[in-house]
């Protein structure tokens, strides 16, 4: 029989290898949501848990065409569903899930674990409304209507042609470039537009001078060319992203151009259906203001807590 000189010393080495067993790494899902359990409807800051469905993330991804070059920021991660997501085949990307929550953060941090894809998913236990956006080619939400236009000005803010992809909610004016449903549930896109509220002065390959002056709201234009001291409507103008297209009327004759925005530049092909030449346009001036980019004075709540 021991004696009661080695009871404690027994009874200290049972708690050690107690407290080693349940720190253990997780092996499963399962392992993971007894670890961090979270039922439909759970409270958090500003919305409920609410999981997206496998086929919704799916198509949700599948319409950014997301690919291995691509980084998605989930904004209210939850349980990291659409991060793991991402990072798997077919897609392949990096992702970064945020999610305020601390323990639904430790589940989603945990699944990531399981799944093998620590090396791509990072779990951020953070604020949507404090973390950085920077990076990201493809930002996923499935908040709330007030919250999307909350954060709108910072996707706006973006890179030209990230994409947007939102479960369930629009985002208010700024109209989605693709709308879709899944399951009884809405899916809607939107392309991060270059910004082009400006007076833009063109040459083609001719040597052909004009002046192209366009009005934007989001992906929205409207605009005049100028011509030999002749001004007039443009016949159409649209904006995706950083692909820009217009087309106007040349004595009769429509004449369309199809061109890429960089910066300060835009450079593309003028066509007549007959013939084609190079044509370069660069900013005159400074860009207007964008006050559809910017933030709502309402939305300021959110940010100062």
């Amino acid at each position: 029989m021991p004696s009661l000189m080695r009871r404690p010393a027994a009874a200290a080495l049972l708690m050690l290898l107690l407290a080693a067993a349940g720190q253990a790494q997780p092996r499963s899902r399962e392992d993971c949501e007894a670890a961090h359990p979270a039922a439909w409807g759970r409270a958090g800051k500003d919305v409920v848990w609410v999981p997206t469905f496998d086929a919704v993330a799916l198509a949700m991804l599948s319409m950014a065409e997301v690919t291995p070059r691509d980084l998605v920021l989930d904004l209210g991660a939850g349980d990291g569903k659409i991060a793991i997501a991402a990072a798997k085949a077919p897609f392949g990307a990096r992702a970064v899930g945020i999610e305020y929550d601390p323990d639904m953060a430790k589940r989603a941090a945990c699944l990531v674990q399981v799944e093998g894809l620590a090396d791509r998913v990072r779990i951020v236990e953070g604020d949507i409304f404090k973390e950085d956006f920077g990076g990201a080619s493809v930002v996923t939400l499935y908040l709330l209507p007030h919250l999307n236009l909350c954060v709108r000005h910072r996707i706006l803010a973006l890179e030209p042609g990230t994409r947007v992809v939102s479960h369930r909610y629009k985002m208010a004016d700024w109209v989605p470039d693709q709308s879709v449903e899944i399951q009884g549930r809405d899916v809607h896109l939107w392309v991060v537009p270059a910004r082009v509220d400006g007076a833009w002065e063109f040459h083609d390959s001719q040597e052909t001078p004009f002046t192209i002056e366009l009005r934007q709201t989001f992906g929205t234009l409207s605009g005049e060319i100028t011509r030999g001291g002749a001004r007039e409507a443009l016949l159409s103008a649209t904006l995706h992203g950083l692909e820009l297209r217009f087309t106007f009327d040349a004595a009769g004759v429509p004449v369309s151009f199809s061109g890429t925005v960089r910066g300060g530049e835009i450079t593309g092909v003028l066509s007549t259906g007959t013939a084609a030449r190079t044509a370069v346009g660069r900013l005159r001036g400074a860009l207007r203001g964008a006050p559809w980019a910017e933030m709502p004075p309402d939305c300021r709540r959110y940010y100062d807590r």
